[in-house]
């Protein structure tokens, strides 16, 4: 039988020892063992040759701030919410390493803050993301007119959560500082919230809006 939000936090009420402590076997679905996983769908996608007519942008939201999408822990589903403020410790950085992958797989790197190719900024609808790319490079090459067609079009990072909080009726956890150092900004299939945008372009320019579905992956 599925279990409900409000069953799942009345069993979380009576185990969890301070409203501080972070979700238990966190993920994105309901099946256990299933990734701490949420989505962001990229429609609205551009791309076009840069100014220099040698590089890609790419451009979007790895995360919609204040907007709660659904997680599971070892109790049962919960609403999460990414605090406003929550990116601007780990942001501030000076040795802030975190690359833009495909399909949160580490030797598909496309982009990196380290060799300044990734920026990465809080703006009003969350952690916005600004990559430029090699068409060169084979992964640019096999993503791109799967970003051109709309098959694929869904976000999502990897992080640590370094401090949050527990509703005081254990329906909703409120993340409020994050770490990503080491993680990163991925480009995805499948994941799970509906809220950010984002799009491959030529230039600087604000990026087209696109109807959201946000991953947040924690690091494993």
């Amino acid at each position: 039988m599925t279990t409900t939000i409000r069953e799942a936090a009345a069993g979380r009420a009576q185990q969890v020892r301070q409203r501080a402590d972070r979700p238990s076997q966190r993920r994105g679905a309901e099946r256990a063992g299933s990734r701490a996983a949420t989505r962001a769908t990229l429609t609205g996608v551009q791309l076009r040759a840069a100014g220099d007519g040698d590089t890609l942008e790419f451009t979007g939201h790895a995360s919609v701030t204040e907007t709660p999408y659904e997680m599971y822990d070892m109790f049962g589903p919960y609403n999460e919410v990414v605090s406003a403020g929550a990116f601007d410790a780990t942001l501030k950085r000076v040795d802030l390493d975190v690359p833009l992958v495909l399909g949160h797989d580490q030797l598909r790197r496309i982009a990196r803050t380290t060799n300044g190719t990734l920026d990465l900024s809080v703006d009003d609808d969350g952690l916005a993301v600004v990559a430029r790319l090699d068409p060169a490079d084979v992964d640019v090459a096999y993503i791109a007119p799967k970003l051109r067609a709309g098959l694929i079009d869904e976000m999502s990072f990897a992080f640590r959560i370094e401090s949050g909080l527990w509703s005081p009726d254990y329906t909703e956890f409120r993340i409020d500082r994050v770490d990503l150092h080491r993680g990163d900004v991925a480009i995805v299939g499948w994941g799970a919230n509906p809220h950010t945008d984002a799009g491959v372009r030529a230039d600087r320019q604000p990026s087209s809006r696109a109807r959201a579905l946000l991953e947040l992956a924690i690091a494993r």
